[in-house]
């Protein structure tokens, strides 16, 4: 399995370089996190905003298999202390909100809905594709609420097809705008949603179900 025989359409129109790209750091060794107001949106926004414009940039990026701290805003992930959820398991691509966002490959769209509640996906949509013999999804959350009318079930999309565009906060789960881009293997029974993060103790077998997606973001800065 050679994912680099692969043309992959750039799944934000252009590709995430070190021009136009800068890492973000969500962990909990960031400590500007700590002085900062989580489940303020606008705050927690003007803060992306400002990374990304520090670094004369157009995206900020990051998150798969990150141990993040900012998890803390919202109760979606509170579970067992053991059980919290706080590894990635996609790549987070932030920046304005009505950003387009391509389909990588064609596929056809499995299935959509919208992820209601503070610090969920707000729209999302998941495209199933075939890739070297085998079934794989893509996810794409945290979208204009528009983007899911219209569309249907077994819609085929095709590679470098306009797919949807990065919502605003509140609609987009009340999260600063941002694209949460993530491959899946198996949805285990998933429609229109799929879990974004897990516990340390998932890790291995999350990593088994959900491989890295800059295997078709290909961002230079990751």
């Amino acid at each position: 399995m050679n994912w680099n025989e692969i043309d992959f359409f750039p799944v934000m129109g252009e590709k995430l370089t070190v021009y136009n790209t800068v890492k973000l750091d969500f962990s909990p060794t960031n400590s500007e996190l700590e002085s900062l107001d989580l489940a303020n949106t606008a705050a927690f926004d003007e803060y992306v905003t400002q990374q990304i414009k520090n670094s004369n940039s157009k995206y900020g990026i990051g998150g798969y298999l990150e141990h993040r701290a900012i998890y803390r805003r919202s109760t979606v992930f509170a579970t067992a202390e053991a059980d919290f959820r706080n590894i990635h398991l996609g790549i987070d691509i932030w920046t304005e909100a009505g950003a387009p966002v391509f389909s990588p490959l064609d596929g056809r769209i499995h299935s959509y809905q919208d992820n209601v509640g503070f610090g969920n996906y707000g729209a999302t949509i998941i495209l199933e594709h075939e890739l070297f013999g085998e079934k794989l999804f893509s996810l794409y959350g945290h979208l204009f609420l528009s983007d899911l009318v219209g569309i249907e079930i077994g819609q085929e999309v095709k590679s470098g097809e306009l797919l949807a565009h990065v919502g605003p906060f509140p609609e987009n789960g009340d999260w600063p705008p941002h694209l949460h881009f993530q491959l899946m293997r198996d949805l285990m029974g998933n429609m229109g949603d799929f879990p974004g993060v897990c516990s340390q103790r998932e890790v291995d077998d999350y990593k088994v179900i959900c491989p890295d997606p800059n295997l078709i973001l290909r961002s230079e800065v990751l």
